[in-house]
C-alpha cells in the first residue's frame, strides 16, 4: 500500500489502461446492434442516481447504474428503434434526466463535484475508482464468455435470434447493465459525458475490415488503450484534463486517416 501511495500516478495508470480495453469493446457490441444512441442516454441518466444514492447513504455508483438502466427501459418501452420518434424520445430523456440530476442536487443538501462526475477527474482516482472499473470488465468478460454467440446473432438478425428462441429482450436489458456499469467506472477516467468519445472512436476504427466481432473488439481494444495512455501521458506532461484530453485525441484520430487518402 505504501508502494501505491508513494507512487500516485499507478492506480490511475492501471485504470487507464482498463477503461482504454474495456470502453471500445462494448461500444464494438453496441455499434453492430446499433444501439450506440443507447449509451448516451444511459450517460446522462446516471446524475440523478448518483444524487439520490448519496442522499440515502448509498453508494453512489450502484444508484447510477440503477438510474442509468431505468433511463434506458424507460426509453425502450415509450418507442422502438424502428419509430421514426425513436431519437426524439430518446434525446427528450437524456436531456430531462440530466436537468433532473442537476435539479435535485440542491434540493436534497448534497454535495457533488458536477465537473469530476461529467468530465471525468483521473488523477486524482484511487482504489475504490479501480475496483469499479474491475468490476465492470468482469461482467463485460463473463458477458461474452458465455453469450458472444448470441450476441453475434442477434446484431446481425435480431428478428431471426427472436425466432430461434433467444431471449432478444432479456439480452438487451443485460447489454444495458453492462454499458451502465462500464459507463460508471469510467467516471474517473472520462466522465459520464465524454466516455460515449472512448465507447465510439476506437470502435469505428477497430471494425474497418474486421472479420468478425472478436477480432473487431480486439482490434478497438488495442486503439482504445493507445488513444487512452496517450491522453494520460499528455496530461501528466502538460498539466491537462485526462478527460477531455482523450476526447480531443479521438477527434484527431478520425481527422488523420482522412489526410491521408
Amino acid at each position: 500500500m505504501s508502494f501505491i501511495n508513494n507512487n500516485w500516478w499507478l492506480v490511475p495508470l492501471i485504470i487507464t489502461v482498463f477503461s482504454g480495453i474495456l470502453c471500445p469493446a462494448m461500444g464494438t457490441v453496441l455499434i453492430t446492434h446499433k444501439r450506440l444512441l443507447q449509451v448516451n442516454l444511459i450517460s446522462h441518466c446516471v446524475l440523478p442516481g448518483l444524487a439520490l444514492a448519496l442522499a440515502l447513504g448509498i453508494h453512489p455508483s450502484i444508484g447510477g447504474v440503477i438510474s442509468g438502466l431505468l433511463g434506458s427501459v424507460i426509453a425502450e418501452s415509450l418507442t422502438n428503434r424502428k419509430s421514426e420518434n425513436y431519437e426524439a424520445v430518446m434525446n427528450t430523456i437524456l436531456a430531462g434526466m440530466l436537468g433532473f440530476g442537476v435539479l435535485i442536487i440542491p434540493i436534497l443538501g448534497i454535495r457533488i463535484d458536477l465537473e469530476a462526475v461529467l468530465f471525468g477527474d483521473l488523477l486524482t482516482a484511487n482504489m475504490e475508482d479501480l475496483l469499479r472499473t474491475i468490476i465492470a470488465f468482469s461482467v463485460f468478460i463473463f458477458l461474452m464468455t458465455f453469450g458472444y454467440e448470441k450476441v453475434v446473432y442477434v446484431g446481425l438478425d435480431p428478428e431471426g435470434a427472436s425466432a430461434s428462441g433467444i431471449n432478444v429482450s432479456l439480452l438487451n436489458l443485460a447489454l444495458s447493465f453492462t454499458t451502465a456499469l462500464v459507463i460508471v467506472s469510467s467516471m474517473s477516467a472520462v466522465g459520464v459525458i465524454l466516455v460515449i468519445s472512448l465507447l465510439s472512436t476506437p470502435t469505428l476504427l477497430g471494425l474497418n475490415k474486421a472479420q468478425s466481432l472478436r477480432i473487431a473488439m480486439i482490434r478497438s481494444s488495442f486503439f482504445g488503450l493507445c488513444i487512452s495512455l496517450l491522453g494520460f501521458i499528455l496530461s501528466l506532461v502538460f498539466n491537462l484534463s485526462p478527460g477531455p484530453a482523450i476526447s480531443v485525441i479521438c477527434i484527431v484520430s478520425l481527422i488523420i486517416p482522412k489526410f491521408r487518402k
